[in-house]
């Protein structure tokens, strides 16, 4: 939650109460417009979360968030940054106490080591080198940066607008955000869970 305190000049001085945690999950937003679009996660707290998405919310516009593995949660953006925006949540007591025990255990699950750890985890494979076709039929040789089970890193001079549908390898994926040297790629069609690994090639 932000908690907001107007100040002489009708200044807005902000202040988060709870601890946000850096953790990258991939999902899916729906605007007031009814629009829906892909999104990945900064960083969550029990009280809100910065988002990257290929499409901001407008300050005060209302969002509904669906985050694989952890479920679907409605805010108010309040925020907007250069890749995305940040929304404030409202949760009842026992949906926010369950998620900041989720959250914990998402910053401390490489240390404990648990199974489950890599359950969407991203990896960089071992086989880097992949082809890329864009819409208009061209192919570029490129870098795969990493992979997870419904998303791809593709390091490349080649920006393909956001929305275009590619192909990398033979798989096929829609470009959801640029980032310094590349972009990022949401499957067609999400790989099932344990199916992708170090040794994967697409």
């Amino acid at each position: 939650m932000i908690l907001q305190f107007k100040l002489a000049g009708g200044v807005y001085m902000t202040q988060r109460r709870h601890q946000r945690v850096p953790v990258n999950l991939i999902g899916r937003y729906m605007l007031q417009s009814r629009e829906e679009h892909p999104c990945e996660t900064v960083n969550i707290s029990p009280g809100g979360m910065l988002l990257i998405a290929p499409v901001k919310a407008q300050i005060g516009e209302r969002v509904i968030v669906y985050l694989d593995s952890i479920g679907r949660f409605a805010g108010t953006a309040v925020r907007q940054e250069s890749t995305g925006f940040a929304m404030s949540m409202n949760l009842p007591p026992a949906k926010r106490d369950k998620l900041a025990d989720h959250l914990t255990w998402l910053a401390n699950r490489d240390s404990i080591g648990l199974p489950e750890a890599r359950k969407h985890e991203r990896f960089a494979p071992l086989m880097q080198r992949s082809m890329l076709r864009l819409p208009n039929g061209t192919e570029h040789m490129v870098k795969i940066k990493d992979i997870s089970i419904l998303a791809v890193g593709i390091e490349t001079d080649v920006l393909p607008a956001l929305e275009s549908p590619i192909v990398i390898g033979k798989t096929p994926a829609k470009v959801v955000r640029h980032f310094d040297g590349g972009f990022a790629a949401e499957f067609t069609q999400p790989f099932a869970v344990g199916m992708i690994d170090e040794l994967t090639r697409l």
